[in-house]
């Protein structure tokens, strides 16, 4: 492969090249030269206006439902889904059929994903099935290759044994994923609880079980001096309580999803089965705190939460409608839709570089003779997502047909370029 992209804005704090145009050359799939203009005889241009590249980007939590549940997605239109977004790396969760909680599962996920164009990353369970109640092998799915520990759409409940998850990590300085859901709290729960759930008849989530389960897990990481990652978090006073976590030098770290900046509960007034979320979708207020979170550094990176379903999981009343979106192609258009101030920097941090520190992924320069494993994207173009485009074998997204701001061009990863055409 030889490819040259023309006059470039370079984003990677980790390139002597940070913040500069320039034309890059990259010839099996290593990063050959760089500077202010190149002519390379037979090699594939890219040029357009407002090129940007970066590290490539990082998901920590995406569901691609294989083993078992392909109907939804597999392995192969998530890779795809992902690549177009701009991703080239992808933990996928633990809640398939049967749960990535044995080290044959890991292995099994890794050797299926290794012609795929993104790197997949199984995150092990951290209990056996995801039953909570007692710990998976843990061990030996790190040896396997998983890259952190969750029990993905079911969190831990179980507070010994979260805390004997915790302290089990530290051998292999890992990392545990959860979501902040009590679930005694909102099993009954259909969206946010406030207004716009009594004007709709809906039976609300609390914020307080989002709050109750932050605070629970930041004590136990703080017991056992261990790595925690809560995503998904969803609430003013959830975001505020790992803050203040992390100004007393807790090893606690957070994601939000695009869709909890985007939309709030009042966007539910049309019953959008698509907008049903777990952790939902918060009142206004959470909302613009979640984008102050971002703006300020409290928030350390974006997870798509793609959760792909079938049709009849989503065309059906509200009640009886799955929780999820699928959100690889839209999370950056969707970011830079309400935050198209944020700089090229905090962005990049939030799609690629904090989420290769915080789970210690090998880093990705942009820089001469390093290996190419870059995004590449537009910040001024837009994008439409449409049932033409989409490469997920769901359609569960509320983004569809709407036209925003902000386009991935696409990814070069394992020696190969791989575009949005």
């Amino acid at each position: 492969m030889k490819l040259l992209l023309k006059q470039v804005n370079i984003t990677d704090v980790n390139s002597p090249f940070n913040t500069l145009i320039k034309d890059v050359y990259i010839n099996n799939g290593v990063v050959e030269n760089i500077a202010d203009q190149l002519e390379i005889e037979d090699a594939q241009i890219i040029e357009a206006n407002d090129l940007n590249l970066s590290p490539g980007w990082v998901d920590v939590f995406a569901h691609f439902n294989d083993p078992g549940l392909e109907y939804k997605e597999t392995l192969e239109s998530g890779a795809a889904s992902a690549a177009s977004g701009g991703f080239t790396q992808v933990f996928i969760l633990p809640n398939t059929q049967p749960t990535i909680s044995t080290k044959t599962t890991v292995e099994y996920i890794i050797q299926k994903a290794k012609n795929l164009p993104v790197h997949i990353l199984p995150l092990g369970a951290v209990s056996k099935n995801i039953e909570g109640k007692e710990l998976s092998e843990m061990y030996d799915m790190y040896n396997s290759g998983c890259i952190a520990f969750s029990d993905g759409l079911h969190p831990v409940q179980s507070t010994g044994l979260l805390l004997k998850a915790l302290q089990y990590v530290k051998a292999v300085n890992g990392v545990v994923i959860q979501m902040p859901v009590e679930k005694s709290v909102t099993s009954s729960g259909l969206m946010n609880e406030g207004v716009v759930s009594t004007q709709l008849g809906l039976p609300g989530i609390p914020a307080i079980a989002e709050e109750i389960m932050i605070s629970r897990d930041i004590e136990l990481a703080h017991y056992t001096n261990s790595k925690l990652h809560i995503t998904g978090v969803s609430t003013a006073k959830g975001l505020a309580l790992i803050k203040e976590a992390k100004g007393k030098g807790i090893q606690i770290t957070c994601s939000i999803t695009p869709y909890h900046i985007f939309y709030c509960d009042e966007d539910l007034k049309e019953y959008d089965t698509n907008l049903k979320t777990n952790p939902p979708l918060r009142n206004k207020e959470d909302m613009l705190a979640l984008r102050n979170g971002i703006e300020d550094g409290t928030v350390d990176c974006i997870a798509t939460h793609h959760l792909p379903q079938n049709a009849d999981n989503k065309i059906c009343e509200f009640e009886y409608a799955a929780n999820g979106m699928i959100g690889l192609q839209t999370a950056f258009s969707a970011i830079n839709t309400v935050l198209p101030t944020l700089s090229d920097g905090r962005l990049i941090e939030l799609f690629s570089t904090t989420a290769r520190h915080i789970f210690s992924l090998e880093k990705r320069s942009i820089n001469i003779g390093e290996k190419a494993e870059f995004t590449i994207f537009s910040r001024s173009d837009h994008f439409t997502f449409t049932n033409g485009n989409n490469k997920s074998k769901s359609n569960n997204s509320p983004f569809l047909n709407h036209k925003l701001s902000g386009k991935v061009i696409g990814i070069i990863n394992k020696d190969k370029v791989y575009l949005n055409l």
